[in-house]
């Protein structure tokens, strides 16, 4: 079955089932045999990564950074299904390298994006946009008129504004466009989503869901990195969080009324800087050894985050040292205290659905690990879970069960990233694409746009201190 028919099988099941044993319903829709109270019975079953369709689709990947790069996986797994035929960079060795691995021809291979649209002809049958955030906008309207079906990560733009044009483009020339809300791609929140929605703890009333980014994390990304400045990407709401306003809103599955958020820079500014510290972790900082933010300590010891300094596979601490001393990536050796950073290390949203339905949100930088914590109420139950294993108990039976299934361990899935959600996004996007059929997807551009009007008014909120309509 493809995702849509599940989904709508799901339903019907749900809606047919009687609520006399508690965890009938979840039983029904989630396969389960065993008995209430057991554990590791909630056994959805998780869909081959194979897309459904006869025929390939041809892809150009504009941005060949980490995320161009997991998209065109997909083409290597199935490349029946998907075919990388022209690759977009402004950086002469991703561009290569990535074109390289997919036999792309000297004439499909472009610098800037605009070098993509330049002819005014449809080259593929759709494109991956995959750029800084502040260069999504453009190509992807340019890309619309010209026909292209679009994978767009997240966020959709920097403004409601250009979010809103993008929507009406596509509705004017009848395109798809994914937005890259890939958790709702993922099997894990899936089976959440479908344990609510199956009856299973009665009427959802409220939710709290907590974005823990972990520490280093915030420093490599939103203090030292590329989302560092919200005037130049987009507010960390939009940039890191509107996964999470697209999962409360998929989740409880009503429209959101209104919002108020709070939140704020506590600690990475220069007022914040330990007595001698420099401007840059190595010029000899008498702190290294102790600062949780080293770059020399994340980067060359802890070895995370190496993506941004195109090391080709190696992990070599001298050359990871070569590359903080690099003019090119030396923005990744500054201190912490000393970067021209805006992004809040802490924020946190109130919403009320329709319905009266309420999500409360925490987006915390200080946190030892990363991975969503999320708490559903219902009427007659509760679900907790921390993005690998949640935990249904029910009111009335005192009883609990448990969906923990390990989606690394399924040979296709190993390696995708957030849960398995980024291929199974490029899945159902290809056969969206091939069936000319918007529906195949749960983020349609519809759906991904009112998520991201809630960021948008979330951030006027805690500017202004008010509560916002949505």
């Amino acid at each position: 079955m493809i995702r849509r028919d599940f989904l709508k099988s799901v339903g019907v099941l749900a809606a047919g089932t009687a609520l006399s044993d508690p965890f009938a319903v979840a039983k029904t829709v989630l396969g389960a045999e065993a008995q209430d109270g057991d554990l590791n019975n909630l056994d959805l079953p998780i869909r081959s990564l194979r897309p459904q369709t006869d025929r390939q689709v041809s892809v150009i990947i504009i941005g060949a950074g980490n995320r161009g790069n997991v998209y065109a996986r997909f083409a290597e797994m199935f490349p029946e299904a998907m075919k990388v035929v022209g690759v977009s960079d402004i950086l002469d060795h991703r561009l290569k390298r990535l074109a390289d691995k997919h036999d792309v021809p000297p004439g499909m291979r472009f610098g800037h994006f605009r070098e993509v649209f330049a002819s005014g002809r449809k080259l593929a049958d759709a494109v991956v946009i995959s750029t800084p955030d502040d260069r999504h906008y453009e190509p992807c309207m340019k890309a619309l008129e010209l026909g292209y079906d679009v994978l767009l990560e997240k966020p959709v733009a920097q403004t409601e504004k250009q979010c809103k044009a993008i929507l009406s483009q596509a509705k004017k020339y009848d395109r798809i466009v994914a937005v890259c809300h890939v958790l709702r791609y993922a099997p894990y929140f899936i089976a959440l989503r479908e344990v609510v929605r199956s009856g299973a703890i009665g009427d959802l009333v409220s939710v709290q869901h907590m974005e823990p980014i972990q520490y280093a994390h915030m420093a490599h990304s939103y203090v030292r990195g590329n989302w560092r400045n919200s005037k130049e990407t987009t507010p960390i709401i939009l940039a890191k969080s509107c996964h999470d306003l697209d999962i409360l809103r998929w989740i409880i599955d009503a429209p959101c009324k209104s919002i108020v958020a709070d939140g704020d820079l506590f600690l990475f500014k220069s007022e914040n800087a330990p007595a001698g510290a420099p401007l840059k972790c190595t010029d000899g900082c008498p702190h290294e050894a102790t600062c949780p933010y080293s770059a020399i300590d994340i980067y060359t010891r802890k070895k995370a985050h190496l993506g941004v300094f195109d090391l080709d596979g190696s992990r070599d601490p001298d050359l990871i040292m070569q590359r903080l001393l690099d003019p090119a990536y030396s923005n990744y050796a500054r201190c912490v205290y000393h970067c021209d950073n805006d992004q809040p290390d802490h924020y946190v949203a109130d919403m009320v659905f329709e319905g009266g339905k309420t999500a409360s949100f925490s987006m915390e930088a200080f946190a030892p690990w990363g991975g969503r914590r999320t708490r559903i109420m219902g009427t007659t139950g509760y679900i907790e879970g921390d993005m690998t294993r949640f935990t249904v108990t029910d009111f009335r039976t005192r009883k609990s069960q448990v969906w923990d299934k390990n989606v690394s361990e399924i040979p296709e899935y190993k390696g995708a990233g957030h849960g398995g959600g980024d291929l199974a996004l490029a899945r159902d996007f290809i056969e969206a694409v091939a069936a000319h059929d918007a529906s195949r997807l749960s983020s349609t551009i519809d759906v991904s746009i009112e998520s991201h009007v809630m960021g948008f008014a979330a951030e006027r909120s805690r500017r202004s201190g008010r509560k916002e309509k949505v």
